[in-house]
């Protein structure tokens, strides 16, 4: 084998370990290498030296992680050890028979929702509420956010199909792409979301009750490329509803984190939810209070009351059989509500990183706890 077939040869090895960030597959397994061409540089300048052209089919025109995967295609080859290579990076798009056949291939590795298989491994947390206003999408955002800072594979689902909120927390101003009837999630600080607010028309009213409400769960979970997340989480509707029932159906493995404030109108409500694991096969890990209190001049104020979280997490201990634990209480912020509505969640710094002050460690205990078991 000649030095450039070898170093075809061993480039394509390494493109192996190049992984598509929506598909979650090296782009050697779904077909993106076309060819590899490698030929000596100018023997004037390096005898050394390989002009090495890498010929990537992306699965659709204009892929948004185009540059993502250039990159990394980039690095495997500029870092080759036994020579210097000089990359050069074609990008076109797959046809249309091949994408289908590629299509047709990973719908037939998931012919039903993936998360109800026997032996998964993703952790499912549906984030519920008696009422609505109490931060629960709030919560939910922030929690995906440092599932995924910490370096878990998060996906998330904005199961409140009237009220979606998710977008808007994540800065989501664009539509999952579609593979042929199969949808991407859109990434966004690291975790992979889907709603129905990124699709167009969706600031419409909707009106969906019983059968097509919960075919657009079934769709959220059959429809799009999750991939093989570590956690999964949902962002319920408030109250006991159809979407909480179509989760425990589709859902049976997950498990109910219920959000309160700590006024009884709140709370009492609150309650209501959790006992939804009483009809279904769900289990309640703990209690959020959130708009614990307020902080002026270290000083703790109880705008809204107190004990909310732990009433709640009394009565669903002594209702349920077993322990629904206060996991934690977050205080009542500002800056939650401003960086979130700009569309980052706010337990973020500006370039994605976990924060280190009281909401980064609050979260990341909560996020903690919740794995624990």
């Amino acid at each position: 084998m000649s030095d450039a077939r070898q170093i075809e040869a061993e480039i394509y090895e390494r493109l192996s370990k190049v992984i598509d960030p929506e598909l979650g597959r090296s782009v050697t397994d779904l077909g993106m290498i076309a060819a590899i061409e490698a030929t000596p540089a100018d023997a004037n300048v390096d005898t050394d030296a390989y002009d090495v052209t890498v010929h990537v089919e992306l699965t659709v025109p204009g892929c948004p992680l185009s540059e993502t995967i250039t990159n990394q295609i980039n690095g495997a080859v500029s870092s080759y050890p036994g020579a210097r290579l000089l990359p050069h990076i074609e990008v076109g798009s797959m046809s249309r028979d091949k994408l289908a056949d590629l299509v047709t291939d990973l719908k037939a590795e998931r012919k039903q929702n993936p998360f109800s298989k026997p032996g998964v491994k993703t952790r499912i947390f549906a984030i519920t509420s008696g009422k609505g206003g109490v931060g629960k999408s709030s919560v939910t955002a922030n929690l995906a956010a440092t599932f995924a800072a910490l370096g878990y594979d998060t996906a998330a689902i904005d199961a409140d199909i009237y009220g979606f909120s998710l977008p808007r927390l994540f800065g989501v101003h664009t539509q999952p792409t579609n593979l042929n009837g199969m949808l991407m999630p859109v990434t966004a600080w690291g975790v992979k979301l889907i709603s129905i607010g990124m699709f167009a028309g969706a600031d419409r009213a909707i009106l969906w009750r019983g059968p097509r409400l919960q075919r657009s769960l079934e769709q959220f979970l059959s429809d799009v490329w999750w991939g093989e997340p570590d956690v999964l989480l949902l962002d319920l509707a408030p109250g006991t509803g159809d979407m909480a029932i179509s989760v425990a159906q589709a859902l049976p493995n997950a498990e109910l984190v219920v959000v309160t404030t700590p006024q009884p109108s709140a709370s009492d409500i609150a309650v209501r939810s959790g006992l939804v694991a009483l009809q279904v096969p769900m289990k309640v890990r703990g209690v959020v209070e959130n708009m614990s209190y307020y902080e002026h001049k270290g000083e703790k104020l109880e705008i809204f009351g107190a004990g909310g979280g732990q009433r709640v997490a009394e009565q669903l201990t002594a209702a349920l059989g077993y322990d629904v634990p206060l996991m934690a209480q977050l205080p009542l912020e500002p800056e939650v509500r401003e960086t979130g509505e700009a569309g980052r969640p706010a337990v973020l710094t500006s370039e994605g990183a976990l924060r280190t002050d009281g909401i980064g460690q609050t979260f990341r205990s909560l996020a903690e706890r919740l794995m624990a078991l």
